[in-house]
């Protein structure tokens, strides 16, 4: 993983987790249920940044490497792998 990337997806993931933190919080002390709903959301979208970050490194990256020594199908199947899941949201 690229430097650069580490820092950033670190940074974003321990975000997320400050916001899970809050959630729990929010929950614990019967929070209004729409603030408790907005919490969550602002979770998934800095996990979804994180996953952004992570799919793009790892296509800049390993992709590209995979290309180039001949593995395209391993890289497809993982880039559908990836696509699958994420539709299944």
């Amino acid at each position: 993983m690229k430097e650069i990337v580490k820092k950033r997806a670190v940074r974003r993931l321990k975000i997320a987790e400050g916001q899970v933190r809050g959630l729990l919080r929010m929950v614990a002390e019967d929070k209004y249920c729409i603030d408790v709903i907005n919490q969550s959301l602002a979770v998934k979208e800095a996990l979804s940044s994180f996953e952004d970050l992570m799919l793009e490194n790892h296509l800049s990256t390993h992709v590209v490497e995979q290309m180039k020594s001949g593995k395209r199908a391993l890289a497809v199947k993982e880039i559908l792998s990836v696509y699958k899941m994420s539709r299944r949201r």
